[in-house]
């Protein structure tokens, strides 16, 4: 019988953790994950109650800030592997409380890879015998790379340029984990990808907010005049590269996921709103009648756009999902949850 491999997860009651943990036990039965999260208010313990009575896995309420509670973890659960979810990742609010965001985002990640680095490794470059395959595996965004103009897509080679608190605190952890590796020969791989979408995500966010909005009858506030562009890659789709990147990457590289799926802000409220209007018809008239634009964000980038060629070429990851067919499963979603509560 193959041995059980203990993966420490950070931030799995977040958005996209959640969902990677649902996939990820789903595909490995030889993997128990450990998930330490600090329950912020970006957090939804709900969102894993089908997953939390498996032996395989174990929930750890902590902050990754906190040495002695990660050393605790990799002791007590012989950690084989790392993939680091746990940000603030809200760009409005690194606007509002930045510090906040340099000690999550960059102390935070710089304890993870310490402690990874000395339970793993005896020395730079000689990692303890039968920890040879432990792999940390940092998840980013592709804001570290700034704004682009109407042409162009982000590569792994395009150089960082945050633009807000946030993304400069991500670049700033990207900076770390890549110093880890070519320093100490810390096995790494860092994946960035473009805006994510689908189910369990939270309120704060555009797509959760034109849905609770609009279903309250409330104003759908959108920044500026909605000429904004993202990439927007379906959820489920960004799992699949991750767990292609933490398996088969090659050890130091950084692998770009992105949706080729771009669309601006326009575009994603009137899609919201038309199947709304479908699944859901108010009373009175067009969900897009609550559409109001507001003062825009300080510093707001005007386009993301992520060229995937390298994943999909080394390691054959392709979207599944492309904007029509995600974005039914996420209105439907949140739909389901409302008649559910």
């Amino acid at each position: 019988m193959t041995p059980i491999k203990h993966i420490l997860i950070t931030g799995g009651l977040g958005f996209i953790g959640t969902n990677f943990i649902s996939y990820f036990l789903k595909h490995y039965p030889d993997y128990h994950l450990i998930n330490l999260d600090l329950v912020t208010y970006a957090a939804n313990s709900k969102h894993l109650e089908e997953v939390e009575d498996r032996e395989r896995y174990t929930f750890v309420k902590g902050n990754i800030c906190d040495r002695q509670g990660v050393h605790h973890i990799f002791e007590k659960y012989d950690i084989r592997g790392l993939i680091h979810f746990a940000a603030e990742s809200h760009v409005d609010n690194s606007i509002n409380t930045p510090g906040i965001f340099m000690e999550t985002n960059v102390q935070g990640t710089y304890t993870l890879l310490d402690v990874a680095f000395k339970y793993w490794m005896k020395a730079p470059f000689q990692y303890r015998e039968g920890y040879e395959n432990c792999r940390f595996h940092h998840i980013s965004t592709d804001e570290v790379y700034g704004s682009l103009g109407p042409e162009g897509l982000f590569t792994e080679q395009t150089p960082y340029a945050p633009n807000s608190p946030y993304s400069a605190s991500k670049a700033a952890s990207d900076m770390i984990v890549r110093s880890y590796h070519h320093t100490y020969g810390l096995d790494m791989v860092i994946t960035n990808c473009s805006n994510n979408y689908g189910p369990y995500q939270h309120t704060e966010k555009l797509i959760p907010t034109i849905i609770k909005n609009a279903l309250k009858g409330l104003p759908i506030p959108i920044y500026g005049d909605g000429s904004n562009i993202r990439d927007w890659l379906y959820v489920e789709d960004h799992c699949r590269g991750i767990d292609l990147a933490f398996h088969k990457g090659r050890s130091g590289e950084v692998y770009n996921i992105g949706g080729q799926n771009e669309k601006n802000n326009n575009e994603i409220v009137h899609t919201v709103c038309t199947l709304l209007d479908e699944l859901h018809p108010a009373e009175e008239g067009s969900y897009s009648k609550l559409i109001t634009y507001v003062k825009d964000r300080p510093g707001h980038d005007s386009r993301y756009a992520i060229d995937a060629t390298k994943i999909t070429r080394e390691l054959g990851w392709r979207a599944e999902e492309n904007f029509e067919s995600g974005i039914l499963k996420t209105v439907q979603w949140y739909l389901d949850q409302r008649s559910n509560d």
